[in-house]
């Protein structure tokens, strides 16, 4: 899969690299898996981060369900620190 992957990467002009808010492990797959892999195939094109499914941010089961993990939803402010830290562009929920 890694290699069909890559071969989409040429002529590339934006990557959005997405992670959900309900998913710490999502969020860190970002710092250490697809933000390298990114960098390494395209340096110079922007990358846009998207938190997606924020409306299970607050929902009773999803909350219970990470409590139990000993996590909690990932906050705006953390998925703009992300953005800052890997150089996107922006950060969109």
């Amino acid at each position: 899969m890694w290699l069909l992957r890559t071969l989409s990467y040429p002529q590339t002009n934006v990557f959005v690299i997405c992670f959900s808010t309900a998913s710490p492990p999502s969020y860190e797959n970002v710092r250490h898996k697809w933000h390298p892999e990114v960098c390494h195939h395209c340096p110079n094109v922007p990358i846009l981060l998207v938190g997606t499914k924020k409306d299970l941010r607050a929902q009773p089961d999803t909350l219970r369900h990470l409590k139990e993990q000993g996590q909690a939803p990932i906050t705006p402010q953390q998925g703009q620190a992300l953005a800052k830290q890997i150089h996107a562009v922006s950060y969109l929920e």
